[in-house]
């Protein structure tokens, strides 16, 4: 089987380094909130090019925790993409806040920033941009919004660490930025794991106080937070992948570069782009048949990914706000037609091979 994400055969290669560091987690006794998840903060904030960071414990909270530092709930409105993971639309309900949806860029997969002033209202608080897929969306027309119309931005980078856009790291655009380390993600843990990165040292404290129920000392909680860490033993896993994040991205983009190239003109292949580095969590194809060459690339024992079937604004759980079918078409025509094929750094150039043959065999059987 060619799987979508291979974490067996990652393991087999760090097995030694990260059973050591488990290792030295369970050593210390110290499960959370230490010396592992400092040291993942302080790396990750230099990586991305920021003054604080705070690790949590999912991407979903870190969303969270940016909205409720951020003082947002019920009457106020929050901008973001359609076409995204449900977790970044469901905090701001969450919150008690209203999601206001955008269509994306058929090249980027991103929100399209040329619709965003449009969604605008006098009750508007904050975007949500979310780095889809591992490419950074268009923060120079982001930020001049949110500077226009004195929103806030908070940056979703769940699926985007180490993309740049114009030299610059996603992460450092907005007022915070968020990540998660799930296990599938270009740098994953062996559970759920996230972090917040901001420059603004009040936002930090008041994230700091929300993730630890609240309370700075013991037993004293001068407001309602949650529970929300990463514990030492993601923190320590973390902390061995994060020194190849950099050269498995990088693969990524050979990996690629080889889709690209060599399914040019039989589907619609993911868009390269000049302004930024993409670093490929997903590669996407378009095609009309998806479903057809899905089933046929199973039988192959080629493993494949829908992301996303059915757009937010068309999700039951966000009927109440009345969008409805055809409102945002670009989205909907994507999810009918977008197809994610195995890409991961311990993808070999035989199994890329034979995914890009099958593909071949699959519209040259159809013409």
């Amino acid at each position: 089987m060619i799987s979508l994400v291979d974490l067996k055969t990652e393991y087999e290669l760090l097995k030694d380094e990260i059973n050591h560091a488990i290792g030295e987690v369970i050593e210390s006794s110290s499960f959370i909130l230490g010396n592992k998840g400092k040291k993942l903060e302080e790396d990750i904030t230099k990586y991305i090019g920021v003054t604080h960071g705070l690790g949590v414990a999912n991407g979903t909270d870190a969303l969270l925790l940016c909205l409720e530092a951020l003082g947002i709930g019920p009457g106020d409105e929050v901008i973001t993409t359609t076409f995204t993971f449900f977790a970044t639309a469901e905090v701001i309900a969450r919150v008690g806040a209203t999601p206001v949806f955008v269509d994306i860029d058929p090249l980027t997969y991103n929100m399209n920033p040329a619709l965003i002033e449009s969604a605008i209202t006098d009750r508007t608080k904050a975007i949500i941009v979310v780095h889809l897929f591992g490419r950074a969306a268009n923060m120079d027309a982001v930020m001049g919004i949110s500077r226009k119309y004195h929103l806030r931005v908070i940056e979703d980078a769940c699926q985007s660490i180490g993309a740049n856009f114009q030299g610059k790291k996603v992460g450092s655009f907005g007022d915070m930025a968020c990540f998660s380390f799930f296990p599938s993600k270009n740098l994953g843990a062996y559970g759920d794991g996230g972090m917040i990165v901001t420059n603004d040292s009040d936002l930090f404290k008041k994230i700091k106080l929300l993730r630890n129920h609240g309370s700075s000392e013991r037993y004293v909680h001068t407001q309602i937070g949650l529970n929300s860490r990463l514990d030492e033993i993601q923190a320590a896993i973390l902390g061995v992948k994060f020194k190849r994040l950099d050269e498995w991205n990088n693969r990524r983009r050979e990996l690629a570069k080889r889709y690209t190239e060599r399914l040019t003109g039989l589907v619609c292949v993911q868009f390269f782009g000049e302004e930024g580095e993409h670093v490929f969590h997903q590669y996407c194809i378009e095609s009309t048949h998806r479903d057809e060459l899905a089933q046929f690339l199973k039988r192959k024992q080629i493993d494949t990914g829908v992301y996303y079937p059915i757009p937010l604004h068309l999700q039951q759980a966000f009927f109440y706000l009345g969008y409805k079918d055809g409102d945002f078409p670009v989205s909907e025509s994507c999810s009918k037609k977008i197809l994610a094929l195995p890409i991961n750094p311990m993808l070999t150039e035989k199994q890329q091979d034979q995914v890009i043959l099958s593909i071949k065999d699959f519209f040259g059987a159809k013409l």
